[in-house]
């Protein structure tokens, strides 16, 4: 049965196309359209789709207070539309906060040229929100499955804590879809004098990560900041790689980051593997490293390259992610030490960290 889908916009001529996009594959039927957040909510409650797409800019009602009514009345999952300026991070940013599962930048270039690329990403975006737990991050209430007997689970009904406990030198953190909000979880039950420093690789546009940095610094005890090149790794800093760039490790001058325009091959700027890799080789043994909510598998060569230097690599589990692709990679290559729900991650790091 088709994937069925609400476009939300005020503009006639992004509505007419997103549906033109949308009805000429055979795996979506759009049940309808709105031009202002109060008939989105209305026909979330009609017509139940299984996806909204929607606009933030429109009137009677934006697409936040939108989100915000429909994740309290009918929970839909939604794909934010937004401009890539700092003022569209933010707004993005409130929208996720509010309860849609992910964004894409609105680009009326784009959606109106006959590209085959735009095209189907638009459309394995929508696919993959429409699959997306708008429950995850509040932990499983019931244990999860018996894993491989050298991974120790980490749910709501206990903490397993390994017996051996190696120093850290960094604490590395991947995420794509879902991260912004499960960020925010982690990192917020993080100590001011947290004894690590810490780097964080979000999947984001450029225009994005900065606010994102700022909204983390304001909510966190820790420091966030968007990295630039040849910022020192410090104890209770956590460096945010910059969207559109690589972020590397480098082990000279105390520790670093190197922030690199990357090669053009990689389908993701920042890339968890690049930065994991690095990682890998300036702190062999010694990373604890986190793979969080994602589409993809983004993380998973990464993850590879620190498990064969010794260090520890940690999942998010199913049940607690918004979109368990890149987690499920790394699980699946069986590199894993731990499956940790996300309402227990922060407080395991400090553990660990010590």
């Amino acid at each position: 049965m088709p994937v069925k889908v609400l476009v939300v916009d005020d503009s006639g001529f992004f509505r007419r196309r997103l549906v033109e996009i949308f009805e000429a594959d055979p795996r979506l039927s759009v049940v309808g359209t709105a031009n202002n957040g109060k008939e989105a909510i209305d026909k979330v409650q009609s017509l139940s789709p299984d996806v909204v797409t929607m606009d933030y800019e429109m009137p009677v009602m934006d697409g936040i207070a939108a989100v915000s009514n429909i994740m309290k009345t009918k929970p839909t999952p939604v794909l934010m539309f937004s401009s890539l300026t700092h003022e569209g991070a933010k707004v993005t940013l409130d929208a996720l906060e509010a309860g849609a599962v992910d964004f894409m930048p609105k680009n009326f270039e784009d959606i109106s040229r006959d590209s085959v690329v735009v095209k189907k990403a638009l459309v394995d975006r929508v696919l993959a929100v429409a699959r997306t737990r708008l429950s995850g991050g509040g932990g499983s209430t019931e244990p999860l499955a018996p894993r491989k007997e050298h991974k120790a689970i980490v749910t709501d009904r206990g903490v397993i804590i390994p017996r051996s406990r190696k120093r850290v030198s960094l604490v590395a953190i991947g995420t794509s879809t879902g991260g912004p909000m499960a960020l925010q979880a982690v990192l917020s039950k993080i100590p001011e004098d947290f004894s690590a420093p810490l780097v964080l690789i979000q999947h984001m546009p450029a225009a994005f990560t900065g606010a994102f940095a700022e909204r983390l610094n304001n909510i966190c005890q820790i420091k966030v900041k968007e990295a630039k090149d040849g910022d020192r790794l410090e104890a209770g800093v956590a460096l945010l790689a910059p969207g559109g760039k690589q972020m590397m490790i480098d082990s000279r001058n105390g520790g670093c980051v190197r922030i690199l325009d990357g090669d053009e091959r990689l389908n993701y700027k920042p890339s968890v593997d690049v930065t994991f890799g690095s990682a890998s080789k300036c702190y062999p043994g010694k990373v604890l490293s986190v793979v969080m909510t994602g589409m993809g598998v983004d993380g998973r060569e990464g993850a590879r390259m620190l498990k064969s230097s010794g260090s520890k690599v940690w999942i998010q589990s199913e049940d607690t992610c918004v979109i368990y692709g890149m987690p499920m990679a790394v699980e699946k290559a069986n590199l894993a030490d731990e499956i940790i729900d996300l309402n227990h991650i922060g407080e395991r790091i400090v553990r660990e960290v010590g």
